[in-house]
């Protein structure tokens, strides 16, 4: 038996390139991959048409779901290459990894470094990855190189701990390898992280297990090793996953890049400079041909004053930032997003291993002919249309098994019938669409089940109106019976007003889009108007005794609810709301945020003429009240809108004298509460106000009587009047 050892970087072209020579060179007869065990039986599907890298290797734990772990594959990646080196020449090809089962009981890794660190500052480059990327990936051919990495692998690993991890997987491998052996296989490649090399190259590595040492130590690393079952199945994965931001340990920086180094090696440097310049042109930015060639030559320049062979990413990123982008950040930010990491989303074919749950999830997406894509795109949908009203149900039924594929915004329709939706398919809603598999075998089961476990847990009334209006929304129509008893339920036992309060508006929500979703809404209604008089009761009482921390709190629920009753427009709501804020209004005792906030939406309202608001204003700003109680009646009033205090004479005159009376002990200690309300106003309404105040008092304006109003002259444009009221008066005619 002969075995040969191939390190390699993950994910790496040119370690790729560099493998596929050697394979053939070597002619093989067994190939054996560092990756899971498991998926050895998965391994002839990498041949299939439809399969389509990337892609990746999702092994997970059935009974534990959160245990699961990826491997990916892009088409560059010098373990699919073996693979598929493997599945054309028709030798046998096994992962030799330590089990995914074995490794998640395996202690965590003690050094984050990374080794290469140490060649990479000896031979003058700044880390790690730019050496490897250099010495190996930038090669096109050099099926020698193996040799040259395992004896720079063994060097690094003497002056390097080794984590125990790391000893536990490779005496698995060598396991394996000897395997092979015994299964008297003459050419055995062993192809695996550079890393692992050294140790899966002992030459005692075949010895008898009576004699040879490294068997023995083996044995003992192998033993006590915990397990779990685990089920593993080909999922598509994307270059962003890949790149070393989505926290992947094996991930690189640029997939765009080493996409373009496998399928273009020559004349690497013009086409991505040509592709950088193109994708600038997309979005209006000026990148000429002439261009394209000075950031070229400006690449080959600063790689010459390195002394290296190949314009590398930083020279040409460099070159394009200071050509095409005019040394500017914002378009290099497009150029990392769109080009060097080129996301896209591979294939699987369809008779991967499934759950039924991802059956049903995929055949309905096929039926509605929806992309399951990593690139974020908005979507509106008209919920009149049969075929969007069915995309938002599903949006709503994958939101309520917490798998976002789509996230809700906001659209420039004001109609309840129009949806805006931002969709971006991620490869982690695999796992989660296997996790929500054991509530049951399709969509509408499996969101039913864990809408009503849900459910059956809350004891919270805010928690239910939302599950309720999620499940509305998602048109799980079996679940709203057992939701609206225990939301009555709940309800009923509750005392708390502002508990109330805040449930209130996700049944309100249900019931503005019920024409649209055509859903029976009736048993929501009921608990609404329950919820309504029941808060009108109690409000008086929960205003009481409120500290200036717990009357925010109450100002916020009294403007939500009253938002929320205006939105339903139902008159006997409106009517029972407005008592309520009027006698809230009236009582002395209130605090004055909330006595003030009241005061305006009953004026907003038209409940409370501009004659009646000055009185009450005066009211709170006379000198029987603190000045602290009259500056909190002041915001709580004019809060969130100063166009009132505008366009309203008596009360800009109320409010200026009381300030301008106001000693100036009593001034200092109610400034900040001033400062706060008027720093909610508008720039445009400050502007205003400060224009008022410069001018000084306004000039009494004469008040007409009716001994001086004159009729007659009044009856010469009251027809004009009419006809710019649309009353139909015609000009000529008189108004009596």
């Amino acid at each position: 038996m002969t075995s040969t050892v191939f390190g390699i970087r993950h994910h790496g072209p040119g370690s790729a390139r560099s493998l596929v020579t050697a394979l053939h060179r070597l002619q093989p007869d067994i190939v054996l991959i560092e990756g899971p065990p498991e998926a050895n039986g998965l391994i002839h599907m990498a041949k299939d048409p439809a399969m389509e890298p990337p892609i990746a290797i999702l092994v997970y734990n059935p009974a534990e779901l959160q245990q699961a772990a990826y491997y990916p594959f892009a088409v560059y990646s010098p373990e699919w290459q073996a693979i598929q080196y493997a599945l054309v020449a028709g030798v046998t090809v096994r992962f030799i990894d330590l089990p995914a089962g074995n490794k998640m009981a395996l202690p965590e890794r003690q050094h984050a470094g990374d080794p290469l660190d140490l060649l990479a500052a000896a031979a003058g480059f700044e880390d790690g990855e730019r050496y490897w990327e250099y010495l190996v990936e930038h090669r096109q051919t050099g099926a020698d190189i193996f040799a040259a990495i395992q004896g720079a692998m063994a060097a690094l690993r003497e002056a390097t701990e080794i984590e125990t991890s790391d000893l536990i997987r490779e005496a698995y491998m060598r396991q394996q390898i000897r395997q092979a052996d015994q299964e008297k296989y003459q050419k055995i490649a062993i192809v695996c992280g550079a890393w692992h090399a050294p140790a899966l190259a002992d030459p005692l590595l075949a010895a008898p297990a009576d004699t040879g040492v490294p068997v023995l130590r083996d044995r003992e690393l192998l033993s006590d090793l915990g397990k779990s079952k685990m089920s593993v199945t080909w999922t598509p994965w994307t270059y962003g996953r890949l790149s070393i931001d989505s926290g992947y340990g094996a991930g690189i920086e640029s997939p765009g890049w080493y996409d373009q180094l496998w399928h273009h090696p020559s004349n690497v440097a013009v086409r991505w400079v040509t592709a950088a310049a193109r994708l600038l042109r997309s979005t209006d930015i000026d990148a000429s041909a002439a261009s394209v060639i000075e950031a070229v030559r400006l690449a080959e320049a600063l790689t010459a004053l390195q002394n290296l062979h190949l314009p590398g990413l930083a020279e040409l990123n460099a070159s394009i930032q200071t050509v095409l982008c005019f040394g500017d950040e914002q378009p290099m930010r497009l150029i990392r997003e769109q080009l060097m990491v080129a996301d896209r989303l591979g294939q699987v074919p369809a008779n991967a291993p499934q759950i039924p749950l991802q059956q049903d999830l995929l055949a309905i997406i096929k039926r509605l002919r929806l992309k399951q894509e990593p690139i974020a795109k908005m979507i509106e949908l008209d919920l009149r249309n049969e075929k969007d009203l069915e995309k938002s149900t599903l949006f709503h039924r994958l939101r309520v098994l917490n798998i976002p594929w789509g996230e809700p915004r906001r659209t420039a329709s004001k109609g309840t019938f129009k949806e805006g939706w931002e969709i971006c398919w991620q490869p982690e809603f695999a796992v989660a669409t296997i996790e929500a598999g054991i509530w049951g075998n399709d969509l509408v089961m499996a969101a039913t089940a864990w809408a009503r476990q849900q459910a059956a847990k809350a004891e919270q009334l805010p928690l239910l109106t939302e599950l309720l209006d999620r499940v509305l929304l998602a048109d799980l129509g079996d679940t709203i019976p057992f939701l609206m008893e225990r939301l009555q339920a709940i309800a009923a036992l509750t005392s708390d007003t502002l508990y109330l309060m805040n449930s209130l508006p996700p049944l309100a929500n249900i019931l503005r889009y019920s024409d649209v979703r055509q859903t029976d809404t009736r048993a929501v209604s009921a608990v609404v108007d329950g919820l309504i008089t029941r808060i009108c009761i109690g409000l008086p009482h929960t205003c009481q005794s409120l500290d200036d921390d717990a009357a925010m709190p109450v100002l916020e629920a009294i403007q939500q609810t009253h938002s929320t009753i205006g939105m339903l427009q139902q008159p006997e709501h409106s009517a029972g709301w407005q008592r309520v804020l009027r006698e809230v209004a009236d009582r002395s005792e209130i605090h004055g945020l909330v006595q003030g906030r009241c005061c305006r939406l009953l004026f907003d309202e038209g409940c409370l003429d501009s004659a009646e608001t000055s009185r009450r204003l005066s009211l709170a700003l006379s000198v029987a009240n603190e000045p602290a109680q009259a500056a909190a009646w002041v915001e709580g009033f004019l809060r969130g809108s100063g166009l009132l205090l505008i366009h309203s004479e008596g009360i800009w005159e109320v409010l200026d004298g009381w300030v301008t009376g106001l000693g100036a002990e009593a001034f200092l200690a109610i400034l900040p509460l001033l400062r706060r309300t008027f720093a909610e106003f508008s720039p445009s309404e400050r502007q205003q106000m400060g224009d008022r105040v410069s001018q000084g008092p306004s000039p009494k304006v004469a008040m007409v009587s009716d001994d001086n109003f004159d009729l007659d002259r009044a009856r010469t444009v009251l027809p004009t009047i009419a006809l710019l009221l649309g009353l139909g008066v015609t000009p000529g005619e008189t108004c009596n």
